[in-house]
């Protein structure tokens, strides 16, 4: 019997689960059966094994300010050691690079994704073990919609415009790297009352389209 086919989906909010509200914090986290990464798993089938590395406020590979936790790049090393065996790494993160304090342009963001890309290149082996690295896809989350709240509105501050920028060029950096590539601006928006976050109706068409993705790769 064959074994399961594992997939890592390395991302933010969007991959957590985050539920938009009105008042922007604080909020609750949809169900597993709820968000994409669920979705996803079950039109996949009991074949494939979904883990989950969402954490909300997460960045390529940019130091935040404001939380010492949210590079991706100085924890997905770890987690794909941690989650080895591995068939595929689903990376959908550049969102949270876009606000105004960070200073990034959509080409300094995906140039952080390629570093992401590269760190799963290499997780081979992980520790003690002799895996070989998962194959990639990358996922540009789609662009922000219009933020009602005024302290998100200045986080985000120019952030619609670079987003909407995000998978023209995660687009050449995926091809450049020979990694797979999805835009989700071409499947969903984001029309949570928060103008950054997934609806119900969002996850549920984002994990279909990308069990179709994955089910092509795979």
């Amino acid at each position: 019997m064959s074994h399961a086919k594992r997939l890592l989906c390395f991302g933010d909010s969007l991959t957590w689960g985050w539920v938009p509200v009105t008042e922007a914090v604080p909020t609750r986290r949809y169900p597993f059966a709820q968000r994409w990464t669920g979705i996803m798993a079950a039109e996949l089938g009991d074949v494939y094994e979904i883990v989950e590395e969402g954490l909300s406020g997460r960045t390529t590979n940019a130091d935040d300010p404001t939380d010492p936790r949210l590079n991706g790049s100085r924890y997905l090393p770890s987690a794909l050691a941690s989650h080895l065996p591995l068939d595929l790494a689903i990376l959908m993160l550049g969102t949270n690079d876009t606000k105004a304090y960070l200073g990034r342009s959509p080409f300094d963001i995906a140039t952080g994704m390629s570093v992401l890309v590269d760190q799963v290149a290499r997780s081979a082996g992980g520790v003690g073990t002799s895996y070989p690295a998962p194959r990639v896809l990358v996922v540009a989350p789609p662009p922000l919609g219009e933020i009602p709240n005024p302290w998100f509105a200045e986080v985000f501050k120019d952030a619609q415009a670079k987003t909407t920028e995000l998978a023209r060029h995660y687009q050449a950096m995926a091809d450049f790297t020979g990694v797979s590539f999805v835009d989700a601006g071409q499947v969903v928006t984001t029309d949570g009352v928060d103008g950054i976050h997934f609806t119900q109706a969002n996850n549920q068409a984002l994990g279909s389209s990308l069990a179709d993705a994955v089910s092509r790769l795979l």
